[in-house]
């Protein structure tokens, strides 16, 4: 919500240099590339719903906090703390899906999910310029406060918890305090959980580092990460310089440019309504002719259309941004960089659910933490890019990453996704 009021807080607190107006956006989206590396594996500790109802209120004093700075390293400071508890939801929240749902019908759960860390940035923006653009920038931090707040009135009532080995473990120990003393031996109620080694000392110590041992040993973390950075990156690149596509080259006024985020969301939504449709069908059918036995590169199939849609939209937005070309044509190649990243993201977010369905939590942060310092990169760069090579020039650098980077990348796991994944400790066969 802040990137179209930065210009705002570049006036007010004297920063002049681009790269610092960038970071009061993006150092942010930094702090999601730790939060989910301690945040996930606790969750796997002490579960899904207390660490998420903390994590938020955490996340809601910070942010509240932002309204009331009064310099750029307080502001900076207090950005990055409320990330850290905003960044919850990325890698518990598909833990809890997988959680819930058998893999047989994840798919539509998982395609819902993934639409809304992607379309917040989006909607916010549009909320943030016109709030912006009527009151002031620290309006756009209080006003999402009181949403938050409202929000987690509703999570203390009904968000509940969902962890396995949590749940059993509540109901053995509720099942252990009726025993008969005098029997206590013959009833003596234990979960599949319960081994040797299972102290909370163990536990701490292998839960918290279990993110960084996937990331480090894990073919599938490394290379999705990768590709799920640079989408991630190219998201919030374009977060950025939307406004200066339309405020600089087209002469918009802040909250009209602010509109033209309504064209990524309109990719991101269509094609996830689409793909929410889909994936479990595509699923079921490569499942039947397994003879019943699912796998989890049966969620790549619409990964292809993603990596098409995504060089395709770059390039028609660079070339297409200049005040002589109407304004739709860059709009239309923008809905096709958010079809391209919501169909990409939403398979990659399964098969990773998929492949490691216990430990969800842990192999999303791993798969965050790349994602999100792309994140918080990208934007940095990107207007001395702009301003050196053009958009056209600059779009098509991107563009051709994303067909070097991304076009294999289904084809790969779908051939040897399998071999890797029975190589694995953690991800399942």
């Amino acid at each position: 919500m802040i990137a179209p009021a930065s210009d705002q807080v570049a006036q007010q607190f004297g920063i002049t240099s681009s790269v610092l107006i960038a970071m009061t956006t993006s150092i942010f989206v930094l702090a999601y590339a730790i939060g989910p590396l301690f945040l996930g594996p606790l969750s796997e500790i002490y579960g899904r719903s207390r660490v998420l109802q903390l994590a938020n209120l955490w996340y809601l004093a910070w942010n509240l906090g932002c309204g009331f700075a009064q310099n750029t390293p307080e502001l900076m400071v207090f950005r990055f703390l409320a990330g850290l508890g905003g960044s919850a939801p990325l890698s518990i929240g598909g833990g809890v899906l997988g959680d819930l749902w058998a893999a047989e019908n994840r798919g539509k759960a998982i395609a819902l999910y993934s639409l809304a860390p992607l379309l917040g940035p989006v909607v916010g923006p549009v909320a943030g310029a016109w709030i912006a653009e009527r009151s002031t920038w620290r309006w756009v931090f209080w006003s999402s406060s009181i949403v938050d707040a409202i929000i987690q009135c509703f999570g203390f009532f009904y968000l509940k918890e969902t962890y396995p080995p949590i749940l059993l473990e509540r109901k053995a120990k509720a099942l252990r305090s009726k025993l008969d003393p005098e029997k206590g031996q013959l009833l003596n109620f234990r979960t599949k959980f319960d081994t040797a080694d299972r102290n909370w000392k163990t536990i701490f110590a292998t839960a918290l580092t279990r993110p960084f041992v996937l990331f480090a040993k894990e073919p599938i973390i490394q290379l999705l990460g990768v590709y799920m950075a640079f989408i991630y990156g190219l998201m919030y690149l374009f977060l950025t310089t939307i406004p200066a596509i339309f405020e600089g080259i087209y002469r918009m006024p802040v909250g009209i440019a602010g509109l033209h985020y309504i064209a990524l969301g309109i990719g991101l939504t269509g094609a996830s309504q689409i793909n929410a449709r889909l994936m479990d069908r595509i699923y079921a059918y490569y499942t039947r002719k397994n003879g019943g036995k699912g796998r989890p590169e049966y969620r790549l199939p619409s990964m292809v259309p993603g990596t098409i849609m995504l060089p395709i939209g770059l390039l028609i937005t660079g070339w297409s941004a200049r005040s002589d070309v109407h304004w739709i044509v860059p709009d239309i190649g923008i809905a096709f960089i958010g079809a391209g990243q919501i169909l990409n993201f939403q398979s990659i977010q399964t098969y990773v659910i998929d492949a490691f369905t216990l430990h969800a939590a842990s192999a999303l942060a791993a798969v965050s933490c790349l994602r999100s310092l792309a994140g918080f990169g990208f934007p940095l760069f990107a207007p001395a890019m702009y301003n050196a090579l053009g958009y056209g020039k600059g779009d098509t650098i991107l563009a051709a990453l994303a067909i070097i980077i991304g076009c294999p990348a289904p084809w790969l796991f779908w051939h040897y996704g399998q071999r890797i994944r029975k190589a694995s400790k953690y991800a399942r066969d």
